[in-house]
Order: structure tokens, then sequence, then C-alpha cells
């Protein structure tokens, strides 16, 4: 079936894209280009989308010299088997997960979707733990992990940019269903403490250089402020219903970005933190989001 393609196009420095999805919740995916060729990050949910970020890539005449994958969810990974001569890099933990339920997921996603059904599983070629450095021709890479949202994400650091492509660790709404707040509120910290001038979210608009602190600060709160407001709901006796009702507001952050879709999120954490609290929470990778 073949689907509408329209993607926001973003240069954001000298030779550094963003490609901006408005098929699905604004998944981004980027394109860093180097005097040895281009670094691909994220590969998008639909092969369309993918096509037309790599037909960009070709019609410059550059070869993509690497692509990293920052999760293993689908909507930043479904689009690496295009890629099938370059080298592929993740955390090791994605490939772990990949390898154990990728199938399966892709196989549910296909029967769901029909729009990804020529996609092709793809593992990681090249996997690091904490950190790895990839230096291409005149710029250098810093892959950092930072879990939270889930247990293997990266992001990229383009040094001599200043650029950080955070992936979901940084959202217009931290979402954390599949990871770990404690975590998130670590990894958030980690990424204050980088000089940028731009970060790049796994969902939505570029965060610019003077919104990047405020935005940090804010997920920070919200994370804390989500923990406070729930435990008060578990001991007071109150039912999960009462948890979904608290108000994004009240937790520092706005329901409208991602066309709304932020609330859903909201929502999905705070039912998560209730069932977590209450020793009813079952985690298990869907690869989405």
């Amino acid at each position: 079936m073949k689907m509408e393609v329209s993607m926001l196009r973003e240069r954001i420095s000298e030779e550094i894209y963003v490609f901006t999805s408005d098929l699905y919740a604004q998944v981004t995916a980027g394109v860093i280009v180097t005097s040895r060729g281009a670094v691909v990050v994220d590969t998008l949910p639909f092969p369309q989308e993918t096509r037309e970020l790599l037909a960009f890539v070709q019609e410059r005449g550059l070869r993509v010299s690497y692509v990293i994958n920052t999760h293993s969810h689908a909507d930043h990974a479904n689009g690496s088997y295009l890629f099938e001569e370059t080298d592929l890099v993740a955390h090791q933990l994605c490939r772990e997960i990949l390898r154990k339920h990728g199938e399966r997921v892709l196989e549910e996603a296909k029967s769901e979707t029909p729009e990804v059904a020529d996609v092709q599983l793809r593992l990681p070629s090249i996997t690091f733990d904490q950190e790895a450095i990839l230096h291409l021709g005149d710029r250098t890479l810093h892959l950092i992990s930072l879990p939270g949202h889930t247990s293997d994400s990266i992001g990229v650091y383009v040094q001599e940019d200043k650029i950080l492509f955070a992936s979901d660790a940084v959202m217009p709404v931290p979402y954390i269903v599949e990871g770990d707040r404690a975590a998130m509120i670590d990894s958030l910290r980690v990424i204050g403490q980088l000089s940028l001038e731009n970060i790049v979210q796994g969902h939505g608009e570029v965060i610019l250089r003077g919104e990047v602190e405020e935005a940090i600060k804010t997920s920070i709160l919200y994370l804390e402020t989500i923990y406070e407001k729930v435990k008060e709901v578990v001991e007071a006796g109150a039912p999960p219903e009462s948890a979904a009702e608290i108000n994004i507001e009240q937790c520092g952050k706005s329901r409208i970005p991602l066309n709304g879709l932020v609330q859903h999120l909201h929502e999905a954490n705070l039912l998560y933190l209730y069932d977590l609290m209450t020793a009813q929470v079952e985690k298990g990778p869907s690869m989405i989001i």
C-alpha cells in the first residue's frame, strides 16, 4: 500500500539535517554530513519515509557510512533494513532486545499496519555499552547511554556543533512506561551537563539553545511531580482512574504538543506508576514510541 509521504526537513547546523515524520507522532531522524560520508540517526517507522531520507542523501552524491539506532522501538528502527550495506550501530541491549523480541513484535505490527509489510528485522552490527566515540571525517560523534525511556536508549552528541540527538530521552513529555523513572532523571541530568546549541527530540520540534535549560528542568520536575501525585492517590486507597485524572499542567507540562498525543503519554505514565506502586505492573516490549 502506497502512503503519501510528507516530512519536514530542517537544517539545524552546517550539514546537519533533521527529518520529522508527519505520518507518525512527529518522530525524528537525522542526517549528519561529514567529509567522509553521512551518518543517519534513526530510520523512521515507514519505509517510504526512510526512502525519502535516503534519496536526499543520494541526490547529494553522498555515501551513508553509518546508521545509528538510538533504541529498539519500531518508530526509530524500522527503516534500518534499507541500509543493508551500511554498519548499524546501537547499544548492546538494543541488539539483545531485537534478537529476543524483534520478529514477534514486527509480525504483530505487520498484521495491524499494512504499510510496514515490507519491513525486515535488522540487528545492529556494531554495539557498545556505556559510551562510544565515532570519528568520521571532520566530525566527532559521542554515543552516550541515556536509559530511562528504555534500557537501551542512547543519544548522539555532535561535538563540533554542540548538537544532541537525544531520541526519546527528551520528548515534549517524558515517557517511562517501558523504562525507569529514576534512570530517566539521571539521563536528563547528564544531558543538562553537556554544552548544547540544540537538542533534537525523539518526537517534536528541535529545542533551541535558549530553551534547553528550561526543557531539561521541566522534564525532571514532571517526573518528580507525577511520582508524588500518584503516591498520594495510592496512599489514599483511590482507584487507578483517580491517578489518570492528574492534570498534566499541574505537573509542569503542556497537553498541546504532538497534536495532543502527550496527554495520552501522560495518562500512560500515571497508570504505570500506579500499577508499579501497587505491584501490578508487567513490562513487555512494544517497540513503539
